[in-house]
């Protein structure tokens, strides 16, 4: 006598939105702490990377504290939709340091399927111009430490932190 077993994960839009409230929560945060951005402005960055989520456009998202071109800190937010095994975190853990000429960079990794139609049909629904860059987000200078999973079903986010 023989068994198989198979399953698929699945997760809802509703799942989306439960870890992306604890993604958008830490940009917040960070906003705040470092005071290179304002709050308003994390939101904006919170709510488009929901919308681009929601439409399974995301792959992943760089956050990086410059201080006169100089990375300080950064977190990196990688999209998993095979989340069974992770464990929701609670946001935090990201109160960033005041430093000299700070700017916060934000970039955003795309899946394939954001092509041109994607990008027209995005084009209303994002608070933010996005524009295309060859910033090199590796982050070689700084050393990868403990990270978070946010997560809801079958949908999470795994945040890797940089210092």
């Amino acid at each position: 006598m023989s068994q198989t077993y198979s399953a698929t994960e699945t997760y809802s839009v509703a799942d989306v939105e439960v870890v992306m409230r604890r993604v958008t929560a830490d940009l917040v945060m960070i906003a705040s702490s470092s005071g290179a951005v304002t709050e308003d402005k994390a939101r904006d960055w919170g709510h488009d990377i929901e919308a681009l989520a929601k439409n399974g456009y995301l792959r992943m998202v760089d956050l990086t504290l410059m201080s006169n071109g100089v990375e300080q800190k950064a977190t990196r937010f990688e999209v998993n939709t095979e989340a069974g095994d992770f464990t929701m975190s609670r946001p935090g853990g990201v109160l960033w340091p005041k430093v000299p000429n700070p700017n916060l960079r934000i970039v955003l990794y795309y899946t394939a399927a954001y092509d041109a139609a994607a990008k027209e049909k995005m084009g209303g629904k994002l608070r933010i111009g996005w524009v295309p860059t060859s910033a090199n987000t590796s982050h070689s200078t700084l050393t990868s430490s403990a990270s978070r999973d946010y997560a809801s079903n079958g949908y999470g986010m795994q945040r890797r932190d940089f210092s």
